[in-house]
């Protein structure tokens, strides 16, 4: 509360007003959502077809008849139950295919949760006139712990694991073999999230990402500090994650295996949490392995695997908003990077173009004892520690 009363009147307006657009935000998906029986799964049987039952699942046939693990010379015209597929397989498939199904208002949650962050990293943080030596109750980890408990809920549990990052970068190529129905959605997927990743440096992954947002929470558990100081290399996990990336456009495309349609990161989808639906021990591994190890090494998931995470950190080199260095106060004392869970403080301050993933986390924000850290655009470091 005391953070509350520094904030200047000025800050005040932002506050009022981001909570205001935030909530419209919310509010305008809230009305647009569905409020039919367009969000339950149709009725099927197996006694219709391929060609009958992927419109109404909004999917394509080869996508159907891989889920049914049906062989690849199956007839779009043949009744699923003349190759054996029961009514209790068929309802899984479906209801499977259906949870893949975008949630319209998750778009505007996004949305909101991206704008607050940004507003409070650039606006509100930190209170306008307070004593430099004030600099450790700037940007308060209530708001960031917060604000990724609300992702959780509202990104997550609440509305499902459809739509979330990692499937806009997936999903793009899925469409180019078949397995998508509609190219121009999946493309305005990814579009759409990666233009949150842009505004401000990695928002997206860092805020508002429901998985992410769990990783963050238990990394933040007061406990194995020793181990947390241990930084994973970031050469050695962007190695393994565009790697990881590669070999899945192999096996899509079938380069690999001769067989087009194989999803890599299908079975470890850890988005399926949100459903509860764990289709398989390695998807159960991979959950519960990056929360545990979670504890102990920043967010696991999203530096070693995540696809989304491995497209974004190229885009993130137009970011609008992110973390800047003024040179002329910096005295490369590692502040920083002794705060920062990843590499990126430190590759800043380096001036490295290819810098190590930044998730905006903000801990780097209240170290420095030169006040040479912002969150800000490209020309204003120089320009506000000059005039300081």
């Amino acid at each position: 509360m005391a953070y509350l009363f520094q904030l200047s009147k000025s800050q005040v307006v932002w506050l009022c007003g981001t909570l205001i657009a935030a909530a419209g935000l919310v509010a305008v998906g809230w009305l647009l959502e569905p409020r039919s029986d367009a969000d339950q799964v149709p009725s099927l049987t197996p006694a219709m077809t391929i060609r009958q039952i992927a419109p109404q699942l909004d999917t394509t046939g080869k996508a159907l008849s891989k889920e049914l693990r049906l062989p690849g010379t199956a007839s779009m015209d043949t009744p699923l139950a003349e190759w054996g597929v029961t009514q209790a397989s068929l309802d899984k498939v479906a209801a499977h295919i259906w949870s893949h199904r975008g949630r319209q208002l998750k778009y505007f949650l996004f949305v909101a949760i991206v704008l607050w962050a940004l507003v409070f990293l650039v606006r509100l943080g930190r209170p306008d006139g307070a004593d430099y030596s004030q600099r450790r109750s700037w940007f308060p980890r209530s708001v960031y712990v917060g604000t990724l408990v609300a992702a959780a809920i509202g990104c997550g549990f609440a509305l499902g694991k459809s739509p979330n990052p990692m499937e806009g970068a997936v999903k793009v190529f899925k469409a180019m073999v078949g397995l998508q129905s509609s190219v121009p959605a999946v493309v305005g997927a990814l579009v759409f999230f990666l233009l949150l990743a842009i505004v401000g440096n990695k928002l997206v992954c860092g805020w508002a990402c429901p998985f992410g947002a769990l990783q963050e929470l238990v990394y933040a558990l007061p406990i194995l500090r020793r181990m947390k100081r241990r930084k994973v290399p970031f050469l050695l996990s962007n190695v393994i994650r565009g790697g990881l990336f590669a070999l899945m456009l192999l096996l899509l495309f079938g380069w690999i295996g001769g067989k087009r349609g194989f999803v890599l990161y299908h079975p470890i989808n850890p988005f399926n949490l949100f459903n509860f639906e764990f289709e398989g021990p390695p998807m159960v591994a991979m959950i519960a392995g990056a929360l545990v190890l979670g504890a102990g090494v920043y967010r696991p998931f999203c530096q070693f695997i995540c696809p989304f995470g491995f497209v974004s950190w190229f885009a993130e080199r137009a970011s609008l908003y992110r973390i800047r260095v003024s040179p002329a106060r910096c005295n490369g004392c590692g502040a920083c990077g002794v705060a920062c869970p990843t590499g990126a403080a430190k590759d800043i301050v380096a001036g490295r173009w290819l810098a190590a993933d930044c998730y905006s986390c903000a801990r780097c924000l209240t170290v420095c004892p030169h006040d040479a850290i912002r969150y800000c655009r490209r020309s204003e470091p120089t320009k506000t520690a000059s005039s300081e």
